[in-house]
Order: structure tokens, then C-alpha cells, then sequence
């Protein structure tokens, strides 16, 4: 049996109550794109080697969902789970409503983090930074050989990280194979796995905003943590306070805007860690945990003021 023929005119009258009863939905062509927004963790090596139980109740007070834990001697907060043990630091954390969200390992290296790995994944944790041991200085094909040498070394290590879910993140530390742009270039480019990533700290690389943000935009979804972090007055002299807090932005010369431009032309999804070091490591950044909160958040209302003039 045929189908009665309708007329244009009758289909497209069809086709708007169709839309209107929500049968079809209307396109999104015309939607906002959404808004960039930086997705903050706290480092708890700011707050120096204060009981986590001080410092979980200031994550959410950061504007953070997640707290990143560190070792000695930045800080004793992984010491601190080895000793409360694995489920009652996850009671803490779920208490407080946030996460485990990276474990830094300078101290075992990029070569010694499987068994930290298998902890992340009981934990849901999906980053680990750590450092890049190897010949320092080097250029040209030199570097490219050495990068090269690391990542074939890394392999087994990265096998283990794609079980466990964990990237592991390799900061551009000073003094270490990974420091130079054109090392942090090579590591991204030759980078045999999603799970190999870098962890972007402005403060060992040149003062130079437009420099920093093109190598940004070069790096792309290689990066894993954003270190929003500069060098102001260094952080391996003892200073007066005000000089030591130029490392962080708002405070010292560096201007972010660079930096987060080209942050939000990668559409960077991964986690930005306000930060800086103290001198003598292992003591807070200020003297207790509400003015260290106070200062993340100068940090924070510095960089999110960027971000909102586009």
C-alpha cells in the first residue's frame, strides 16, 4: 500500500511540532562554547609538615577538589599515610570530600615508582610526578640520543603505569636531564605512551612569558601538571618572607596572561598546582594554615582575574 504524498509545506509543519515536543532535539550549533576554567589540586608541601588532618579542610577552601601529597623533605604528608595506614587516610579524604589526586616522588625517581603506582590505583590516583635522572647540559642530537635513552628505560616502568591508570609526570626539574625547553620538546614528541606526561614548572625555565607560552601551546596534551610558579628571587637563599613569595604569581614580575592564553588554546584539562618552595624546605610557606590559605587564594583570585578578561 502506498504512503499518502505531503505536501512541503505540511512536512515542515510536522517537523516544528516534532522539535517542540522535544521527539528531535534542536541542534546545538548555536550553543556557548564551554567556559576554560583551571582545574586547581593542592600541593600539601606549602603547609610544610603539618598533620594532614590541618590540611584537608583548606583543599576545598583552595578552590581544589584534590590534594597532590609529598614526601620529605618538601613535606612528611606520604610518611603520614604510611603511618595512618591506607583506609583510614581514604576515610579522611572521603570526610572531607576530595581526593587523592597525584603523589610527588622526587626522592624514588621516575626508575622506582611501580609499587607507589599500585597505591595510586587504590586510591583512584591518576598522576605521579617525578624526576628525570640522566646527563645535564647536553644539546642538539645529543639530547635527542639521551631523551631518547630515558623513555626506552621508562618502558617497563610505563607498562605498570597503563595497568595502574597513573600518568606519570616528569617535572622539568633544574640540574636534570629534563630542564630545557628543547628537552621538555623531545620528551613530548618521542613519548611512546598517553601515560608519560610532563609536569610544567615555569620556574626552571627563561622569565619570559611569550617564550613560556609558546612552548605551551608546542607541548600541547603532553602536560600533565601546570606548575603556576615562577622564579621571582629563587627559592635557595634564605630571604625575607615578601622576596621568598615572589615566586608566586601575582607577587613577582611574570605575567601569567601569556601562559594561560595559550593554556586555553590547548584546551588544557590537567591540574594546576600553585606553588612555590621555602626556605628551609619542610616548614610552611606562612606560619599557619589559614594565612598559607590566604596566600594560594592572592594567587588564585591573580590568575582567575586573567582568565575572566579572556
Amino acid at each position: 500500500m502506498q504512503h499518502p504524498l505531503i505536501s512541503r509545506r505540511e512536512f515542515c509543519a510536522a517537523a516544528t511540532a516534532a522539535v517542540a515536543s522535544g521527539v528531535f532535539p534542536q541542534p546545538s550549533a548555536g550553543a556557548e562554547p564551554k567556559e576554560f576554567r583551571l582545574k586547581y589540586i593542592l600541593g600539601s608541601c606549602l603547609y610544610g609538615y603539618q598533620y594532614v588532618g590541618e590540611i584537608f579542610p583548606e583543599v576545598r577552601k583552595c578552590g581544589a577538589a584534590a590534594i597532590d601529597i609529598w614526601p620529605k623533605v618538601h613535606g612528611n604528608q606520604r610518611e603520614q599515610l604510611a603511618d595512618l595506614g591506607e583506609e583510614k587516610f581514604a576515610a579522611m579524604l572521603k570526610q572531607h570530600d576530595i581526593t587523592l589526586g597525584c603523589i610527588t616522588q622526587y626522592k624514588l625517581g621516575a626508575f622506582g615508582l611501580q609499587d607507589e603506582m599500585r597505591l595510586a590505583q587504590r586510591f583512584g590516583c591518576q598522576t605521579m610526578v617525578a624526576g628525570a635522572k640522566g646527563p645535564k647540559g647536553l644539546k642538539g642530537g645529543e639530547l635527542k640520543t639521551a631523551v631518547a635513552k630515558f623513555i626506552e628505560q621508562m618502558k617497563p616502568h610505563l607498562a605498570v603505569a597503563e595497568e595502574t591508570g597513573v600518568t606519570i609526570a616528569i617535572e622539568n626539574h633544574g640540574n636534570s636531564l629534563i630542564e630545557s625547553p628543547d628537552s621538555l620538546k623531545w620528551l613530548a614528541e618521542l613519548r611512546p605512551s598517553k601515560h608519560l606526561g610532563i609536569g610544567f614548572a615555569p620556574y626552571h625555565l627563561p622569565q619570559d612569558e611569550k617564550l613560556l607560552g609558546s612552548l605551551i601551546e608546542a607541548l600541547g596534551d603532553s602536560i600533565e601538571v601546570f606548575y603556576a610558579w615562577q622564579h621571582g628571587m629563587g627559592c635557595h637563599r634564605k630571604l625575607p618572607k615578601e622576596q621568598e613569595l615572589l615566586q608566586l604569581p601575582g607577587r613577582g614580575e611574570l605575567d601569567f596572561g601569556p601562559l594561560l592564553t595559550a593554556l586555553k588554546r590547548i584546551n588544557y584539562s590537567g591540574w594546576t598546582e600553585i606553588f612555590m618552595h621555602p626556605v628551609p624546605r619542610g616548614i610552611p610557606i606562612l606560619e599557619t594554615a589559614t594565612a598559607v590559605t590566604a596566600e594560594i587564594n592572592r594567587s588564585r583570585a591573580y590568575l582567575e582575574d586573567i582568565l575572566s578578561r579572556g
